[in-house]
């Protein structure tokens, strides 16, 4: 494994990285995410068999990597998904 930089849409606040920081958790470990870019950045050690699982799980909580290409409806429901994904981050963290 290496650790890797991989540029992220819809990344908006802490509640996003908060998010993508617990979702991902499970199965790619300890992931940092860099808010002070933009486009946002998130940095973890992974095999490069395992990318395009990782792009696939960005894709499904609203936050794919820059670059991918969507479709109008994909492009809507990212935004949206990201968009709930971002609240119940903010809920999260406000809980803690």
């Amino acid at each position: 494994m290496k650790k890797q930089t991989f540029k992220v849409q819809n990344v908006k606040c802490a509640g996003c990285a908060n998010t993508l920081t617990t979702k991902l958790a499970g199965e790619f470990g300890e992931i940092e995410v860099n808010l002070e870019v933009m486009p946002r950045e998130i940095t973890l050690e992974i095999e490069d068999t395992k990318t395009p699982l990782l792009r696939e799980a960005l894709k499904s909580l609203g936050y794919p990597m820059v670059g991918e290409e969507l479709g109008f409806v994909e492009h809507t429901t990212a935004q949206a998904k990201s968009f709930v994904s971002c609240a119940i981050g903010k809920f999260e963290v406000a809980k803690s």
